[in-house]
């Protein structure tokens, strides 16, 4: 998914940079600096959107949770926005897991609203308000001990 939407915010169609801008992006990484995985967020129209991926071997030990905490608390504090929303295909338990132990609330279905496979698949969406959003969970920690360490932005 993350290929597709950083094609379209790269393509240069008229259409679709007007709602759709390019995803920054972060690495996560070990601490021993093995990058793992990566995280994006986006403006969808007017909604901050979240994505994350993870390679197989590391998924299912708290990586991706702890990075998408992160990112909440640094887009929450350097960002004037109301809300921050992500989608995940229906039948992904372990990225909906991820979502619901940040803090996200489910809000419905999508359906058929993405291509996996050459198939239409149905998304569920899932967001976090600023008033759900309790405090920062990992920027209140010094450098040396915070999880910020794991995440360095990308410039491709």
């Amino acid at each position: 998914m993350f290929g597709f939407l950083s094609s379209l915010g790269q393509s240069g169609s008229a259409d679709m940079t007007i709602f759709l801008q390019t995803p920054s992006g972060f690495f996560i990484e070990k601490r021993d600096g093995t990058k793992i995985g990566t995280m994006f967020h986006w403006l969808n129209g007017n909604l901050l959107e979240i994505g994350y991926a993870l390679l197989p071997a590391e998924r299912g030990k708290g990586y991706c949770t702890e990075a998408t905490q992160l990112v909440l608390d640094y887009l929450f504090l350097s960002k004037d926005i109301p809300r921050i929303q992500a989608a995940t295909h229906v039948g992904n338990a372990a990225s909906r897991k991820v979502l619901e132990k940040a803090g996200f609330k489910r809000e419905g279905i999508l359906r058929k609203a993405t291509r996996s496979r050459g198939e239409w698949a149905d998304l569920v969406i899932y967001s976090i308000l600023r008033d759900e959003w309790e405090q920062p969970k990992y920027s209140q920690k010094p450098l040396e001990e915070s999880c910020f360490s794991i995440l360095q932005e990308s410039h491709t």
